[in-house]
């Protein structure tokens, strides 16, 4: 009887296996790389939609997108590429044999599991549907829905369990129709019919049409990452040599500062003379006067320009004048022809490749707005992102910069600025009024060694500097483990935090510490034996 049941149960299994693993992705050639495309149709967009991926049309137009990060492809090479890409992939997903048949209505808090799911006719999207991958990084989803298809507000594609968008597929014979809130997931392919994507809406994935208008409306969209899609690495980042570290450097012109300006890293120019600047804290040389160093620094810095200037652009904004606004770029070099105003936010989402490197050529001036931001995001590192600026340079006030700025122009840091990265230029006066700016790891310099890359002669180190939401505390000489003490202070003195260093490895709460300069001690038998400076950037 035993041996009975165990054929019986390989039986089952064999036969649920093909079910589990039938599904196959179709090939989407150069198709994967459009997240928008209509093999015959207008593509339009109202409203500020933040697009990651290339945009086109093989007949027709794409109209009224802003900054794109992607290219736009109309009625070219590319556009007809990607027409006979894309109907490759429709015939595939169309033939695919079907495993399950639900019902019209999906969503309402179901799961599914991996396979080829063939709906009858017109489907709606309700509230949330949760893709199960059951641990298989690979697992496919198919779904062929032979009608329109439309999502309900607010309603929601989840992904768990290993399941990625990349493996997600939406084959619709009619009008898609996604409700403003909407989160969908996937590559959707309509065919003979419209897209509809409305304000609010998200799309891992890509809206691709055989035929039929595509129209989008504030939303976010993105061709999804994995599945064999390639790693962004974006260039190779300038040799730096002695630029790097200075944080605050004119090849040709004064540099000067007004108020209390806080500063990590060299502070000089090669032209005029360096001013204002204290040296209690400056965790770096000022150079008051050009010297050996400066004049290297100047040499130096011209090769740091002319290698970014010369760099083949991947991808041109189109409108310059509409930089920010929430704009999120992945590892390239962009070119901007023309003076870029900068309001509000810029993402750099280095995907995961924290050693992605970021290019921005601006040819022309670059000025941002007050309280603007440039935000670091998956492993982007501020020591990988350059700004090349064929003008003038104003950061405006309170303003958070990340990068190296590179320019043929005078730089103006205006109050309250939060510089990670450095402000270079090849000609023309610097000017900071009461900044914060530090330089990124990599340079090893005296006096701002122990910040900058760690320095075991010090009893302990403390990193990372500009800290977030914590700081590590790592000592030196483990001897010393419960005998010191760390006390952290601001600007005015006060005693913030008190704590005995327990651990050769230790992580310190800091959330409630808001953005700006703090100062430590080190005490040891009631001596302090070590000092320094920090920077929160909350």
């Amino acid at each position: 009887m035993k041996k009975q049941l165990i054929t019986a149960l390989s039986s089952v299994i064999l036969l649920i296996m093909p079910i589990l693993n039938f599904a196959q992705a179709p090939s989407l050639g150069t198709a994967a790389e459009f997240v928008l495309f209509s093999t015959d149709g207008a593509v339009s967009n109202s409203g500020i939609s933040q697009l990651t991926g290339n945009v086109g049309t093989n007949n027709g137009s794409s109209t009224a997108f802003g900054n794109v990060n992607g290219v736009m492809h109309d009625n070219d090479g590319a556009s007809a590429q990607c027409t006979a890409d894309l109907l490759i992939a429709y015939n595939q997903l169309n033939s695919t044999v079907p495993d399950f048949f639900p019902a019209p209505l999906l969503g309402n808090g179901d799961t599914l599991i991996a396979g080829v799911y063939s709906v009858s006719g017109a489907t709606t999207l309700n509230l949330d549907l949760t893709l199960d991958a059951q641990g298989n990084s690979n697992a496919v989803f198919i779904f062929q829905i032979a009608g329109s298809f439309s999502t309900s507000a607010n309603s929601k594609i989840k992904l768990i369990n290993g399941a990625l968008a990349c493996n997600v597929f939406w084959k619709v014979e009619g009008l898609v129709s996604m409700a403003s809130g909407t989160t969908m997931r996937g590559t959707v392919i309509a065919n003979n019919a419209a897209i509809e994507i409305n304000t609010g809406d998200t799309l891992e994935g890509r809206a691709l049409s055989t035929a039929g208008a595509i129209t989008v409306d504030g939303v976010l969209a993105y061709i999804p990452i994995g599945c064999g899609s390639a790693i962004l690495t974006g260039p190779i980042a300038p040799a730096l040599a002695s630029t790097e570290c200075y944080t605050i450097f004119s090849s040709d012109g004064p540099v000067m500062n007004d108020g209390i300006t806080n500063v990590t890293g060299d502070v000089g120019t090669n032209v005029g003379l360096t001013t204002g600047f204290d040296s209690l804290i400056v965790i770096g040389a000022i150079h008051p006067i050009p010297d050996i160093s400066t004049a290297a620094c100047a040499a130096d810095l011209l090769n740091v320009y002319n290698y970014l200037n010369a760099l083949p652009s991947d991808i041109e904004l189109l409108y310059p004048e509409q930089f920010g606004n929430n704009l999120v770029l992945t590892p390239h070099t962009y070119i901007m022809n023309g003076a870029v105003t900068f309001t509000d936010t810029l993402y750099l989402n280095a995907r995961g490749n924290a050693d992605a490197v970021f290019v921005i050529n601006i040819y022309g001036a670059l000025s941002t707005s007050t309280y603007s931001k440039v935000l670091l995001i998956n492993g982007t590192q501020a020591k990988n992102v350059y700004w090349k600026v064929d003008g003038a340079v104003e950061i405006n006030d309170y303003s958070v910069f990340n990068g190296t700025i590179v320019s043929a122009g005078a730089i103006d840091l205006k109050t309250g600025v939060m510089l990670n990265g450095r402000a270079h230029t090849i000609v023309g006066a610097l000017n900071t009024a009461a900044i914060t700016a530090i330089m990124p790891i990599g340079c090893i310099t005296t006096g701002v060694t122990s910040f900058v890359s760690g320095n075991t002669n010090e009893v302990i180190s403390i990193y990372p500097s500009p800290f977030n939401k914590s700081i590590n505390i790592v000592i030196n000489d483990a001897s010393q483990i419960n005998k010191v003490e760390l006390r952290i202070y601001n600007i005015l003195g006060e005693k913030l935090i008190n704590t005995i260093v327990t651990k050769q490895l230790n992580t310190l709460e800091t959330s409630n510490l808001p953005s700006g300069v703090y100062f430590y001690k080190v005490i040891c038998n009631n001596k302090t034996i070590q000092t320094g400076k920090l920077i929160s950037q909350q």
